[in-house]
């Protein structure tokens, strides 16, 4: 899938493209039926919400789940980035994000690609996160909420936040949000949240800020966060568990376009558990060397 010029645009100028309905009703029931299964497992990979059983996060369901296994290869999904980056990409993070019915909590105004340098020790922005919705999103289910062209200030200032909720962010000053706000228009389009059908996707550039309040409504919203990264870009440290922060660099190969409705075989190496190794952190600076 290649982007039209001016798409190429509006993501320079705003930091995000959304495609409504960019998946069918089928494709998407493909994922979704997938869900419960990987929540109810009571390992590391499934972060609960803070004093509560709901699942917050769920990481690495391409490595557990033939269905999310084959969506980190779609093209779809990995066209797009490859197209804008001019280069291959591999998956850093996989995320399911379970803003569950009345139970779902808030993530603090936020970019992602400070944790990926503060943590990982990733050298550029040059990485890139996709949303796709399994649930239709509203204004009512706790949106995703970005500010237009605050990706221009490249990476902030931010504060590692432990106790807001239970997983740990670098979050973004208050004052700081509200300059950023003002200068993209204020009350007049400032922050803009992009709401749809189930299938739809978002890309959004990884300094682009964003958050997304509690959702106290009764309607779930599940989302994947799909974190593509180009290759020569890869992480330079191990701080964070693999299933957190991936460490096979290998250029995604693209499956078939009707990959989530055809059983194409794909590996799923943690389906019957974390291996040890995944579990291992290290603040060591990577050898170059060894991963060329």
């Amino acid at each position: 899938m290649k982007l039209t010029p001016e798409q190429r645009s509006q993501f320079d100028r705003d930091g995000y493209l959304f495609f409504p309905g960019h998946f069918t009703p089928e494709e998407t029931r493909t994922l979704t039926e997938a869900v419960p299964d990987l929540y109810s497992r009571r390992e590391a990979f499934n972060v609960r919400e803070k004093g509560k059983d709901a699942v917050r996060t769920n990481f690495a369901a391409h490595l557990i789940s033939e269905p999310f296994a084959r969506l980190a290869r779609h093209p779809r999904m990995v066209g797009p980035v490859t197209d804008l980056f001019e280069e291959e990409v591999y998956m850093h993070q996989f995320k399911i994000n379970g803003k569950m019915a009345f139970e779902g909590d808030v993530w603090q105004w936020h970019q992602d690609y400070g944790t990926w340098l503060n943590d990982d020790l990733m050298p550029t922005e040059r990485a890139m996160n996709v949303a796709i919705f399994l649930d239709d999103v509203s204004e009512y289910n706790g949106p995703l909420m970005f500010i237009p062209g605050s990706h221009k200030k490249g990476v902030v200032d931010a504060k590692h936040d432990l106790t807001t909720t239970s997983y740990p962010l670098w979050t973004v000053d208050h004052d700081l949000i509200r300059q950023l706000v003002d200068r993209a228009g204020g009350k007049d389009g400032g922050i803009v949240s992009p709401k749809g059908p189930a299938g739809s996707m978002i890309l959004f550039h990884s300094c682009l800020v964003h958050a997304s309040g509690s959702n106290l409504s009764p309607f779930n919203r599940v989302a994947v966060y799909l974190s593509l990264c180009a290759v020569s870009n890869h992480i330079r440290r191990f701080k964070r568990p693999e299933f957190i922060a991936q460490r096979d660099f290998t250029p995604i190969a693209m499956l078939p376009d009707d990959c989530l409705l055809k059983p194409y075989p794909v590996d799923t190496p943690w389906q019957h558990g974390l291996p040890e190794s995944a579990l291992q952190t290290s603040l060591d600076v990577i050898d170059e060397a060894t991963t060329a």
